[in-house]
């Protein structure tokens, strides 16, 4: 089936992650952590056809807020296609590189209110999120770091097929460097996995240590954010008399009211 990565046709399967469909058609989705679901660096919003793909997870949900997934917000590592039909995303680079050069201003605005929003309400969450993965084992942070290197090797390949479809002239050195570093990088590659896996195993204990002791900091952090959040908020609110307030809240009653300083006189005259 071909779905369409910011406009791009890419050849993809049902049972694949959009992260990996991107990488497989060199179509650009970013995966700085390597698709642990940590760093939202691969958001995309899905434009068209998400009935076709899974529903978001807790790792989606604790990183993504309403308002976001209403807008067909997504993280592409953790987004799997479940059924063969259209489906077209844009990840948030290329969404915000129209914006600027589109000079829309106002959709400029919105996008940093919501952007900023979601930061503030969802950046303590999240980091809750990931601790509490590792304390249960579904996320192995030195695994983690093999995949972010793994990540850096996709961004670097990327760069060269992009140079490569803007400079034919380098196909031909690129292809000599290419198959000369082949076995070089494949002894390597095999000798760090070797040491990822020990390094891993005797980490755990300290790491399911650390993620304890991180649970009520996070938790206080979760709770001055919020806090500041709410404040911001109020003053926003007073500034413009109740009629603006940040995204996903509300002014109350109270915010902005000017008070009463005259009073309804009734004269008769006899």
């Amino acid at each position: 089936m071909i779905i369409y990565i910011n406009d791009k046709a890419c050849e993809a399967e049902t049972g694949s992650l959009l992260l990996h469909a991107a990488q497989q058609n060199n179509a650009h989705i970013g995966c700085i952590c390597g698709g642990n679901g940590i760093c939202q660096s691969c958001f995309v919003y899905v434009r068209e056809g998400a009935e076709l793909l899974s529903p978001p997870g807790d790792e989606e949900k604790a990183f993504i807020s309403d308002k976001l997934l209403k807008e067909g917000g997504r993280l592409a590592c953790q987004t799997v296609i479940t059924g063969e039909g259209t489906i077209r995303v844009l990840t948030r680079a290329e969404h915000l590189r129209r914006i600027v050069l589109g000079l829309n201003v106002p959709e400029f605005i919105t996008y940093a209110r919501t952007i900023g929003y979601n930061v503030t309400t969802k950046l303590p969450g999240g980091a809750s999120n990931v601790i509490a993965r590792v304390r249960d084992g579904k996320l192995n942070p030195v695994e983690s770091i093999g995949k972010i290197a793994g990540s850096v090797g996709y961004g670097a390949n990327f760069a060269v097929h992009t140079a490569l479809d803007t400079l034919p002239v380098l196909q031909a050195p690129f292809s000599f460097v290419s198959g000369a570093l082949q076995t070089p990088v494949s002894l390597i590659s095999g000798a760090l996995q070797g040491t990822i896996s020990l390094v891993s195993g005797a980490l755990q204990a300290p790491v399911s240590f650390v993620s304890g002791a991180l649970q009520t900091p996070l938790s206080l952090v979760s709770m001055a954010a919020n806090g500041i959040f709410s404040t911001a908020n109020g003053i926003i609110c007073s500034i413009s008399g109740g009629r603006i307030s940040l995204p996903g809240t509300s002014c109350s009653p109270g915010d902005g009211a000017k008070p009463k300083l005259v009073e309804n006189v009734t004269i008769t005259v006899r």
